[in-house]
């Protein structure tokens, strides 16, 4: 297959995403592995078991020695763009993501990997990070959680929901997504606004809580936890940050 001729939508360290014709092709570079891809088809057609209004996988391919994935195209514009286009309309918008999360929770995708066993794996794997009993407290912490088995998107974010011409959602990029609490995927998403703009993150906060009838609390005893998962991630820039949240003090 000749890439020239496709329409590049975004470049990322390890991936390059497409749009060719009614399909999204994400390739991804060798380094990624072959494992991965497969296992973010397989998330993302567990996830469309669900029920859930999401662009389906159509195929798993190879092309000149990576792996790509083809997904189909949804028309339209990320949340983030609009809310960066429309400042004025934030809270609006804001509102409309934290119904979409809302009724994404509200489905169930019993196939998927259990949320607590992956934080566990990315909290385990800190050890050039994190001391021994940094990473036994947040271990514990995490087995006294309540055990759910929502569908989690693990990186529900802005840029991760389209929104089509007719101002229906739809959420993509379920590379992350397990079946557990519904708290642990809103601590990741609050830490994903903080890193950028800690207004928006404290308006998201307060809007999930109230519409979930989630006490502020108990969303934020899932922090550490959830700084812990991002910090896996080894993005440099954002060590320090996540650094300050992985911090088993209860809050007050």
């Amino acid at each position: 297959m000749n890439l020239e001729n496709k329409h590049l939508i975004v470049t990322r360290p390890y991936k390059v995403v497409y749009q060719d014709g009614d399909r999204i092709l994400k390739v991804f570079t060798k380094d990624h592995g072959k494992a991965n891809v497969f296992n973010e088809a397989l998330c993302q057609a567990r996830v469309e078991e669900s029920g859930l209004d999401i662009p389906r996988v159509l195929e798993v391919r190879e092309i000149d020695g990576e792996w790509a994935l083809a997904i189909e195209y949804v028309e339209g514009q990320t949340l983030e763009s609009l809310m960066q286009e429309h400042p004025d309309r934030m809270e609006q918008y804001m509102e409309q993501f934290v119904d979409l999360q809302l009724s994404m929770h509200r489905k169930t995708a019993p196939r998927l990997t259990l949320q607590k066993d992956k934080f566990a794996r990315k909290i385990n794997a800190l050890k050039g990070t994190l001391d021994a009993t940094m990473r036994y407290e947040l271990c514990t912490r995490l087995d006294t959680m309540p055990n759910h088995t929502k569908l989690c998107h693990g990186d529900f974010n802005p840029s991760n929901v389209i929104v089509r011409p007719d101002g229906t959602m739809t959420i993509v990029d379920w590379a992350h997504a397990t079946q557990g609490n519904a708290s642990g995927d809103a601590a990741i998403t609050y830490l994903e606004f903080a890193l950028k703009n800690q207004k928006l993150a404290d308006l998201y906060l307060s809007l999930f809580c109230e519409k979930s009838d989630t006490a502020r609390q108990y969303v934020q005893k899932w922090m550490p936890i959830a700084a812990a998962s991002q910090l896996a991630k080894g993005v440099e820039e954002e060590q320090a940050f996540l650094l300050r949240w992985v911090d088993v003090i209860d809050f007050q």
